[in-house]
């Protein structure tokens, strides 16, 4: 293997591995089904179908998944949801 892939691979690695965070959303006894799905329309840029079905699973499971990316990337879209009301945090 040359330097040149070497350094390569190793790059694509790292994007592979700072690539791996999500905003978990959390269960709440406070908000509405309409607030936590217009505020994820709003926030993350879901269709509401996928904004319905991730406050439907945060109802029954505890919790959502219902952003991926770097963590500097999710830190504005969590800061979003938390000043919003909702329970999140990036993990």
């Amino acid at each position: 293997m040359s330097t040149i892939e070497k350094v390569q691979e190793e790059v694509l690695v790292e994007e592979q591995v700072g690539i791996n965070n999500e905003i978990i959303l959390y269960n709440d006894d406070v908000n509405t089904f309409d607030h936590v799905i217009d505020t994820l329309v709003k926030v993350c840029d879901h269709e509401p179908l996928q904004a319905e079905q991730c406050a439907i699973l945060v109802h029954y499971k505890g919790q959502c998944s219902v952003k991926n990316g770097s963590y500097e990337e999710l830190k504005p879209y969590c800061s979003a949801l938390l000043d919003a009301g909702l329970s999140a945090e990036i993990q």
